[in-house]
């Protein structure tokens, strides 16, 4: 009840405003989630010194803060993705090269879109199934909280898109594939594995890293072009997505190739702007230095 309360009571007026009102409103939340909370500032300086061991004190410090910023940020841009109209969404997030996603479905074929928590992903779930001509499919992860897991996905959904999990992606890309119906399945690839024993090991920011394989399996199961997005940040609240492809044909690539073209491509989009990856998530959480490289 509670959280429908602050969902229809707080968080929805306050999301009308606009955009350059609320960033000027979360400059405050800024400084407390920064130097007074501190929020999880153990766990993202550990992260910014596995990954960057030749910075200094003061360079991770100041990484550190953009990245406060940029999570304040991101915060507010989940806000306001409760009222976007459709034709600001499109204004402030939009593909350079939607025809690379859209001459496979006019083949008839689906496509993986692999990416990460990189920038501002939850404005490519909101916008999926308007960028690109096949539906748009985001594959997530559960929430603990069921109410503000409803909640947000009516508004993620509320364009198109449609969103799905881990325990029942398998039964809609069936349902897709088996009736010829052409799909982008967004997949952020960089969660945390739940089963470290099920994983693909690569060596990524300067340490052996676990990544989930689904997005792989899933493509050559079904032999879907396999693409990667990069979201960048133009200026505040506007993004552009650069789409690449990694493969046309997965099952003529070696086992693991595709994920390991993906972490190649993922620590060269960190490294592009370090502080826009969601670095006070705990990532490495497991331990994989004396495991081998490649499929568990």
């Amino acid at each position: 009840m509670l959280t429908r309360i602050l969902f229809y009571l707080i968080f929805y007026p306050i999301s009308v405003l606009p955009l350059s009102i609320l960033y000027i409103i979360a400059f405050p939340f800024y400084l407390i989630l920064a130097f007074v909370i501190r929020y999880r500032r153990k766990v993202i300086d550990a992260n910014f010194i596995k990954s960057f061991p030749n910075l200094s004190k003061k360079e991770i410090r100041r990484l550190r803060n953009r990245y406060y910023w940029h999570l304040t940020q991101l915060g507010i841009e989940m806000l306001k993705m409760i009222s976007m109209s459709k034709k600001n969404v499109m204004r402030r997030y939009h593909c350079s090269n939607p025809e690379l996603v859209n001459k496979f479905f006019d083949e008839g074929k689906s496509v993986v879109l692999m990416s990460s928590h990189y920038n501002n992903w939850e404005w490519m779930v909101l916008s999926l199934d308007m960028q690109f001509k096949p539906h748009g499919i985001g594959v997530g992860a559960h929430n603990t909280n069921k109410v503000f897991e409803k909640l947000i996905n009516r508004a993620r959904t509320r364009y198109g898109t449609e969103v799905v999990f881990h325990d029942n992606v398998r039964e809609v890309m069936a349902y897709h594939e088996n009736n010829n119906i052409p799909a982008a399945y967004m997949i952020l690839s960089d969660q945390n594995p739940s089963n470290p024993k099920r994983c693909y090991v690569a060596e990524f920011l300067n340490q052996k890293t676990g990544f989930i394989r689904g997005s792989e399996g899933f493509a050559r199961k079904y032999d879907i072009p396999v693409l990667y997005y990069k979201v960048i940040k133009e200026k505040l609240g506007r993004y552009r997505i650069d789409v690449e492809v990694i493969t046309e044909h997965p099952n003529e690539l070696p086992d693991g190739a595709i994920m390991q073209r993906y972490t190649e491509l993922l620590e060269g989009t960190i490294k592009s702007e370090i502080p826009f990856w969601l670095w006070s998530h705990r990532r490495w959480k497991h331990n994989f230095d004396d495991a081998p490289l490649g499929n568990q």
